[in-house]
């Protein structure tokens, strides 16, 4: 990865987007990013071996700025990977190819990088789009700062506060935490954020800048086998001295004990449970993860009436 470094503060992004099948919302995707206030970027699509007319969109864009690369369907965490190693710049933003940014978002990016000039890593606020309905995303804490340095794992007690279309980040931060694992099918990001955190703090602001655009066939919402899923056994050595790193694991492993029972995988459901302490878990959690399957059907499937985004298959 050869970067080039920005000169006077005049800060440049690499805008990395990846695609597979998305060609009902691609086209969207590129103009959000096209529309910005902010010009000093770079579009790098990554075209995960689609097989609609995602490419054929992508191609109808003449911007000097946007470069496309096609590869063989591959997975997320590959698609991502290619993008940030054919990144020119030093801030990488990322954006899924169904998600939208608002047209300040990477202006605004900019004053907060400009703001905390040392640190590594920027996200912002978030909504849920489900069709015509925009729900913002509601976060366990309060802040009245527009940019506010966080702790990832003591913030995101009930959302994450990073997303795959709400982060920014410095490229030499991947020097400590690698890239995305491509053995993980699904909640790869999930596993970076934890990388993230465990080696620096998050710049959050708090101004609603992404949408995370609901929809019901992407990976995250059709993917429930355990053996795609993380196991996070990768961290128990560092949860044992990091206490919220521990909670949030377990949090995680709570809704991957929850999936376990409902696709009726005992194994799977014995592993996350046993490395899950209680403490924290709240009542609800701890009522829920000792109901019935049966139970956990019918409580899903009125969540999913009320068009709710459903966390069990990883946050």
């Amino acid at each position: 990865m050869s970067l080039k470094h920005s000169e006077d503060m005049r800060l440049f992004f690499s805008v990395v987007i990846t695609v597979y099948n998305k060609a009902d919302f691609i086209e969207s995707t590129i103009k959000s990013v096209l529309n910005q206030t902010y010009k000093n970027f770079e579009i790098i699509v990554i075209n995960d071996g689609s097989t609609d007319r995602s490419e054929a969109i992508i191609k109808t864009h003449n911007d000097t700025r946007l470069k496309l690369i096609t590869t063989e369907n591959k997975g997320a965490s590959h698609a991502r990977n290619l993008g940030i190693q054919n990144a020119n710049y030093d801030y990488i933003a990322l954006l899924d190819g169904d998600d939208l940014w608002d047209k300040s978002y990477l202006k605004v990016f900019c004053e907060a990088i400009k703001t905390f000039p040392e640190q590594h890593i920027f996200a912002c606020a978030a909504s849920h789009k489900y069709g015509n309905k925009l729900i913002p995303v509601k976060y366990s804490f309060e802040q009245s700062e527009c940019f506010k340095l966080h702790n990832y794992f003591e913030a995101s007690k009930k959302h994450t506060i990073i997303t795959s279309s709400s982060v920014v980040f410095h490229a030499s931060i991947l020097e400590q935490t690698g890239l995305f694992d491509p053995t993980i099918v699904s909640g790869q990001d999930t596993d970076m954020w934890i990388r993230f955190g465990l080696f620096a703090s998050i710049v959050f602001i708090n101004k609603k800048l992404a949408i995370y655009n609901h929809n019901p066939y992407s990976l995250s919402n059709t993917t429930f086998e355990l053996k795609h899923k993380s196991k996070f056994n990768k961290y128990i050595n560092f949860e044992k001295e990091n206490a919220p790193l521990k909670a949030f694991l377990d949090r995680n492993r709570y809704s991957m004990a929850i999936l376990s029972k409902i696709v009726e995988d005992p194994k799977s459901f014995q592993y996350y449970n046993t490395h899950i302490n209680y403490n924290n878990l709240d009542s609800k959690q701890r009522f829920l993860i000792k109901s019935p399957r049966w139970l956990l059907r019918i409580l899903i499937k009125l969540k999913s009436l009320k068009k709710q985004k459903l966390y069990y298959p990883n946050r």
